[in-house]
């Protein structure tokens, strides 16, 4: 079994090992998509296969869609080249539910592969002519936060942002550059209607993504290189929208088991790549068996019927609210705090962590105890049942291959979200006290802990990159295992830095408590699992 049109042809052998099929003429729908393309998507990785593909695939299996998706990545091309062309972009997708059965389907509806980029010139040249078509409705995202920034955390834009404000939308290199040179495009169509949604994990995505359009609109308006009306364009929103949502679904990196197991079936298409770029990616996407993608429903040249496929389209309001629920009590802070506490503790697995019973009950704190009481309820998931199915059944899922040291990326742009939110929620209420916080300041303890780089039996380990990692190591030099503190000078700076929590920890009465924590985390080998034997409720 090869995943190609051709390899598809035998039907009968697919179907007798147990792979889904698609279920609709995928010629017809290709000559359909490439004629009147209606979706475009940014962003070629695995949580789009598994999750906006697929749902695309359930709408034209159940002839309730005639067209497919087109696939762009502005990036890391080597996706593109790699991992779409030599499949005639087709992938599997393999479910792994929480009782152990495996679903496997292959996703073909996806119709075209491009690279984003001018200098892949046909492919650009293509791109270009999509955007002028009045059959789009709709351009979606799953590029990660980082994808939408223009500037560091000092407002300062970017030399490559930079040289594309001069030199205009011909050859933009950034990639919102790209992004707005091919939204002028559609401008210059005829100002056409069409839906922007970013899909990517992050707060207020639809929001970032406007401004990172209109301050490129701006800019070359400004320098003369671009139609004047072009921002006003960009801020129409009856021809223009860049709906908010919020999207959940865990899609862990390709994992060895997972492809010995389909090699041991016959399935051929197996490799996994690991690009110069450091995506690792495979002919097929192994993910849980949940999900949730609520989006605002704003769509000026219409949208496909994704609610049939399980989507929410709700208003932006409530989209926020879910976001909150999700991000900042509900999934994203237990996360987090397992990410930091199994990489102290040896661990290489989020469900192996679970089976520890003071890191599930530290979850369960974080969680229930600290997070529910001031979450923002969404009205359409009910928080305590989110939170339920995510300690009971989400991160438990031993057949989801998910590690603590892919989720610690980038903790130090997280935590001002995952916990700073609740930590204010907790100053703003009369009848609420920020000193009773006692497990989110743990994981902050536990977290200048893990900067250190060393586990809890003294072995060194390589912190998972993190755009700070230098910066907050230097403050913490000289620490090791065993010194004496007080850390007062160390960890001052890190503490009060309103960038890394959202507030300045001595503001909000909780320095201390996390200093005394730090000081009983470093005091030996085995010193952060004695502190969570010792703290009441874990």
């Amino acid at each position: 079994m090869r995943l190609s049109d051709t390899g598809l042809a035998n039907r009968e052998s697919w179907q007798g090992s147990g792979y889904g099929l698609p279920a609709f003429d995928r010629d017809l729908v290709r000559q359909a998509t490439l004629k009147e393309p209606i979706w475009v998507h940014f962003g070629a990785g695995n949580i789009f296969r598994a999750f906006p593909a697929a749902l695309q695939q359930q709408l034209l299996d159940a002839g309730q869609s005639q067209k497919g998706i087109i696939v762009c990545e502005g990036y890391d091309y080597e996706i593109i080249q790699r991992l779409y062309k030599p499949y005639d972009d087709l992938s599997l997708l393999v479910v792994l539910k929480p009782d152990g059965q495996i679903e496997k389907r292959v996703i073909a509806s996806i119709m075209e592969s491009l690279i984003a980029d001018p200098q892949a010139s046909s492919d650009w040249q293509r791109l270009k002519e999509i955007f002028r078509e009045l059959s789009l409705q709709m351009a979606s995202f799953t590029i990660t936060e980082k994808g939408y920034g223009i500037s560091d955390a000092k407002g300062r834009y970017y030399s490559v942002v930079m040289d594309d404000f001069l030199k205009g939308p011909e050859l933009p290199l950034s990639f919102m550059g790209k992004v707005s040179a091919l939204f002028y495009e559609r401008y210059k169509a005829g100002g056409l209607p069409l839906a922007w949604v970013s899909m990517d994990n992050c707060s207020h995505n639809g929001e970032k993504l406007h401004h990172a359009v209109r301050t490129f609109a701006a800019q070359w308006a400004d320098h003369g290189l671009v139609d004047p009306g072009f921002p006003e364009y960009v801020d129409d929103a009856k021809k223009v929208s860049f709906p908010w949502s919020m999207i959940d679904k865990i899609t862990p990196r390709p994992d060895g088991n997972i492809k010995s197991m389909l090699e041991q079936e016959g399935f051929q298409s197996t490799e996994i790549v690991c690009t110069d770029k450091r995506t690792y990616a495979a002919p097929f996407v192994n993910a849980e068996e949940l999900q949730y993608l609520v989006i605002e429903d704003a769509f000026p040249n219409g949208r496909p019927p994704l609610e049939k496929a399980g989507v929410i389209f709700t208003d932006r309001e409530t989209v926020n609210r879910v976001e909150k629920m999700k991000v900042c009590t509900c999934l994203n802070p237990l996360h987090t705090a397992l990410a930091i506490f199994g990489c102290l503790l040896g661990y290489t697995s989020i469900s192996e962590e679970m089976e520890d019973h003071r890191l599930k009950k530290l979850a369960e704190r974080i969680g229930h105890d600290e997070g529910l009481p001031v979450v923002v309820d969404p009205g359409i998931i009910n928080p305590a049942d989110f939170l339920n199915e995510v300690i009971d059944v989400r991160l438990p899922n031993k057949y989801v291959p998910d590690t603590p040291q892919r989720i610690a990326t980038d903790t130090s742009q997280k935590l001002p979200i995952r916990f700073g939110e609740t930590i204010k929620a907790y100053m703003k209420r009369p009848d609420m006290r920020v000193s009773d916080l006692t497990f989110i300041p743990l994981v902050f303890a536990a977290w200048c802990r893990y900067l250190l780089g060393m586990d809890d039996n003294g072995t060194p380990f390589e912190p998972s990159p993190d755009p700070l990692l230098d910066y907050l190591r230097k403050h913490l030099d000289g620490i090791t295992l065993g010194s004496p503190g007080p850390f007062e000078d160390q960890l001052r700076p890190i503490l009060s830095d309103v960038r890394l929590f959202g507030v300045s920890l001595y503001d909000a009465g909780l320095a201390e408590k996390v200093k005394h924590y730090f000081a009983e985390m470093v005091a030996g080998t085995g010193a952060v699992s004695k502190l969570l034997d010792r703290l009441p409720g874990v």
